[in-house]
């Protein structure tokens, strides 16, 4: 098989449609578009328009609110994956861990506003955290085995670029 002889399977890839170019060609006058008027136009979006009717979106109520400005965006570790990380010998867990020694262990991919710990199992090892967050369940397993968690003040971003 040499490059120069590679090819797409017949019918793989049709030939573009070119309208307006005559009633023989079935695509001509209007090119499949229908009769004139807004939505035979380009550049046309009328989606949500009920035809002068109140559309649904401004006749339901609204509720809530959305915090995006100032909504933390955590890493979410479970007690489980650090464990495995201490297994495979990443992680020693007789030191303090901390959100950079976890992305250094390769538990996180990147420090965003820090790191929050998740139960849902049992603590083996005796872990000593700093971390921005925990849960309840987290924090009440790692005391059972022994351990610490020291819930730190979240960073801002603006705190981390400086």
């Amino acid at each position: 098989m040499k490059l120069n002889g590679i090819s797409d399977k017949d019918g793989s890839s049709p030939s573009r449609k070119r309208v307006g170019r005559g009633i023989g060609s079935g695509m001509g006058k209007t090119s499949g578009r229908g009769v004139k008027g807004q939505k035979s136009r380009s550049g046309v979006s009328i989606n949500g328009y009920e035809g002068g009717q109140m559309p649904i979106y401004r006749r339901l109520p609204k509720r809530g609110f959305s915090n995006a400005m100032f909504a933390k965006d955590y890493n979410e570790v479970s007690i489980a994956r650090l464990e495995k990380a201490v297994d495979a010998k990443k992680l020693d867990a007789k030191a303090t861990i901390t959100a950079d020694v976890l992305k250094e262990a390769g538990v996180i991919r990147r420090v965003r506003d820090g790191v929050r710990v998740l139960g849902g199992s049992e603590a083996k090892s005796k872990f000593n955290l700093e971390v921005a967050g925990a849960s309840k369940g987290a924090i009440t397993a790692i005391e059972k085995a022994g351990g610490s968690v020291k819930v730190l003040a979240p960073v801002s971003k603006e705190e981390t670029k400086a």
